[in-house]
């Protein structure tokens, strides 16, 4: 029995010492495939990576959601409108290229990181900000605890307030724990890509994805460990977040335009544009009747519409 034991033990140590090898070859060769491609500011002790697009304008801050990164907006919004404004695309707290700080998964430090960006690269200017589905969160939150830095806001299919309970992944809540959750998350990259495209789908339903989506967006990026671990860190906090913040809506005086999709497979549209809408005194919502999470991939057009009316605004009232 002794034996068989030792036997067991030899076993699993070399399984982890391969799966910690495989995850070190798949972040070395993703970070390869899809590198740093923006510019870094330094806050609270961690870097936050920023993409930028266009040089002159109004500055534009785009905030992406769980499971993404900042490109999931550089070939859908930033193209059609870097040639009027300085459009800043953040990676959040852990995610892409940003650093990690303390308490970082609080909505607090998420947006804290984002007014530092806004704050060392458009020093004196307010911006519109736009926030998808989590980034949505953290949006609201900037406006809230930075409203001087804010023209107005702009929700893409955003969570707002608490749910209730229910529709957590199983994989945050196992990648979340101190002791378990490292171990996890090395086996990540041995499986999680070759299972995506299902969940890709599942987020754009009933559109169809993009076919480049998963390079253009480099989906890669959340599979190396710690990234994987920062998102499922987000989520597991996200719903006693919301329920903490919900009440400050009423504070909130800037316009702020919510995109919702009727389809929504993700979150319940009904939930929470339905109830933000009767605390923001300056709300517009945008019905989209047959589309899903990922309403700036099909309406950017409209998107980029109502940020350049948002813009407009704000200077029309300033002059």
């Amino acid at each position: 029995m002794k034996i068989i034991l030792t036997g067991l033990t030899l076993l699993l140590a070399l399984s982890g010492i391969s799966a910690c090898v495989h995850s070190a070859v798949y972040t070395s060769n993703v970070e390869d495939k899809y590198p740093p491609k923006g510019t870094l500011v330094v806050a609270n002790g961690a870097k936050v990576h920023v993409i930028e697009a266009g040089r002159e304008g109004p500055p534009v801050l785009m905030i992406h959601g769980a499971s993404a990164n900042a490109r999931e907006f550089t070939f859908t919004l930033a193209p059609r409108l870097q040639d009027d404004f300085r459009v800043l695309m953040a990676d959040r707290p852990g995610h892409g290229y940003s650093g990690r700080p303390e308490a970082a998964e609080t909505l607090e430090v998420q947006a804290a990181q984002m007014a530092a960006v806004l704050r060392q690269l458009a020093p004196g200017q307010k911006a519109v900000i736009v926030g998808h589905s989590y980034g949505g969160a953290v949006a609201l939150r900037l406006a809230l605890d930075h409203p001087d830095l804010v023209n107005g806001v702009v929700l893409l299919a955003p969570v707002t307030h608490d749910w209730g309970g229910g529709g957590e992944t199983w994989y945050n809540k196992v990648a979340g724990p101190p002791v378990i959750g490292p171990i996890f998350s090395q086996l990540v990259p041995l499986v999680a890509p070759a299972m995506v495209k299902s969940g890709i789908d599942g987020v754009f339903d009933p559109k169809d994805a993009p076919n480049d989506y998963y390079s253009d967006a480099a989906i890669g990026l959340l599979f190396r460990p710690p990234s994987f671990r920062a998102n499922a860190d987000d989520m597991n906090v996200l719903q006693e977040e919301l329920a903490a913040q919900q009440h400050r809506y009423p504070e909130l005086s800037m316009p702020i335009v919510l995109f919702s999709g009727a389809k929504d497979t993700v979150i319940d549209p009904t939930l929470h544009a339905g109830k933000i809408k009767h605390q923001v005194t300056g709300f517009e919502l945008v019905k989209l009747p047959q589309t899903g999470h990922m309403p700036h991939h099909h309406h950017g057009d409209e998107v980029a519409d109502v940020i350049r009316r948002l813009a407009a605004d704000a200077m029309d009232q300033s002059s």
